[in-house]
């Protein structure tokens, strides 16, 4: 995935205690990782659902990289093998659902074995969050796990990043990932590998979907989420991305997301309410 921040800590994920949470449908739960944490890779007898608050959380599943931020969600599928990385001081929330226990209509919602992106309302984090509780009593619980069903929903956009896995430009991409401010060309990059500008453009579309160029520009994206959740404004995000214009940058990112990054921000923190507060302590990412 990503360098790897210093102080990272790496941890091996305990077999699931199937037996401790067998009559529940639905389990729930949350972590305040105090430094950027790391999960080795490892599979889930449930499917689970993440969502962080105040920072964000990066999943490698085979050749994909996902990175979940603020206002949504990744549903990973029973026994899909996954790694994952949360930035220091993320409320980093998980929930399990028992294959067999999931309605049909439910489960028809989703491809089986593919990872997707979940609109984190606040409506179905309240839920979850209800049912981590211990002391519901079984009716009070079969009541919210069934509401659970009736709102859990996909995401748009997905924030998935295809590796390329192609040996040909594979080490673009890793120079990338460890540094998305590379602003080396297509061109520089065929005479570093000695290969042609044509082989490198058709490896990246055959095993990406995508030129090199908007490859990059998703990539860099992707960084994006991470930096500007942990409070990196827009002018020092486009310098660390190679960005040459503050404004360079939030184009890439509304051609990628749809939004700039402020309002993709002020969506996922919420608007204030009639207290006057807000749904996430986070600040508000500005565009400048």
């Amino acid at each position: 995935m990503w360098r790897r921040e210093a102080g990272t800590v790496v941890l091996r994920v305990p077999p699931f205690p199937e037996q401790a949470v067998a009559p529940f449908a639905i389990i729930a739960g949350l972590q305040v990782p105090s430094v950027p944490t790391e999960w080795a890779p490892h599979a889930h007898p449930r499917h689970e659902l993440v969502w962080v608050r105040g920072g964000t959380l990066t999943s490698r599943v085979a050749d994909r990289v996902f990175t979940v931020s603020e206002g949504h969600g990744l549903w990973m599928p029973a026994g899909v093998v996954h790694g994952g990385r949360a930035t220091a001081g993320a409320k980093f929330y998980e929930a399990f659902f028992a294959p067999d226990r999931a309605p049909l209509a439910f489960a028809s919602s989703f491809a089986v074995e593919e990872p997707t992106a979940i609109a984190m309302t606040p409506l179905l984090e309240s839920l979850l969050t209800h049912l981590s509780r211990t002391d519901l009593d079984t009716a009070a619980r079969e009541r919210a796990e069934a509401v659970v069903f009736d709102v859990l929903q996909p995401s748009e956009p997905r924030f998935a990043l295809q590796l390329p896995g192609d040996a040909r430009i594979d080490a673009i991409a890793e120079a990338l990932l460890d540094d998305p401010a590379d602003n080396r060309s297509l061109e520089d990059w065929a005479r570093c590998l000695g290969i042609s500008d044509r082989t490198v453009t058709r490896a990246f579309r055959q095993a990406t979907g995508l030129s090199f160029a908007q490859w990059r520009q998703v990539l860099r994206v992707h960084r994006a989420l991470t930096l500007l959740a942990e409070g990196f404004d827009v002018t020092t995000v486009s310098e660390t991305l190679g960005y040459a214009q503050p404004s360079t940058f939030i184009a890439s990112f509304r051609r990628v997301m749809g939004t700039t990054p402020g309002a993709f921000f002020g969506t996922a923190h919420g608007t204030p309410g009639p207290a006057g507060g807000v749904r996430n302590p986070v600040p508000a990412v500005q565009d400048s």
